[in-house]
């Protein structure tokens, strides 16, 4: 089997991309994805709440998982490293598009892993420190973070959904079913039927 993983962050974020990436990795590679696995949440969330933690339960010998960077599938190099020593274990090949290495059980592999994971978590813990450094700057300036009090985002979870919810009002459907369907909570639809009657 071969599969595509796609995880991002948050839902203000897209899968497009990965996906897109994967699908022409995998033309040039002239490989055909069997199953995508695609989830939204934070990669440092333990391993078996996550579906990427079953997808790897399930893989076996000759089975290929294709990724658009390695970042993807952990958080930090000590996760990453026991992700991809599992798969080589299992004889399970992983691809990754954007750094464009193949990962199999072999010393290269291993050697190409760690170095890549490595460089992976300082450059994230870099960015992190730029960023702190950057906020503490900007604070001691006497700059004010974040959103000025009392205000409100305009942009909201259910914001372009307004018609859809006015349909499913007029059905006599309750919040709590209108939030199953949307795919959010019960209260966030009463919070945005109230501000938008």
């Amino acid at each position: 089997m071969k599969y595509g993983y796609i995880r991002i962050s948050t839902d203000k974020q897209t899968t497009e991309n990965q996906r897109f990436e994967i699908l022409k990795f995998a033309n040039i590679r002239q490989l055909e994805i069997d199953e995508w696995v695609e989830e939204t949440i934070s990669s440092t969330k333990r391993l078996d709440i996550r579906k990427f933690g079953e997808l790897l339960q399930r893989m076996k010998k000759g089975d290929v998982l294709i990724v658009s960077e390695l970042s993807r599938i952990g958080r930090n190099l000590m996760q990453i490293m026991k992700i991809l020593h599992d798969c080589m274990e299992k004889d399970v090949m992983v691809y990754t598009v954007k750094e464009n290495y193949e990962l199999g059980n072999n010393i290269n592999s291993k050697v190409l892993a760690f170095a890549f994971g490595l460089s992976a978590e300082i450059e994230r813990n870099l960015i992190s420190q730029r960023t702190k450094e950057a906020l503490a700057r900007r604070k001691a300036e006497g700059k004010i973070l974040g959103r000025p009090k009392g205000s409100k985002s305009q942009i909201r979870k259910l914001t372009g959904k307004e018609d859809d919810i006015k349909i499913l009002l007029n059905k006599k459907i309750s919040h709590s079913a209108i939030g199953r369907i949307l795919g959010v909570h019960r209260i966030t639809v009463s919070s945005f039927v109230k501000e938008f009657k």
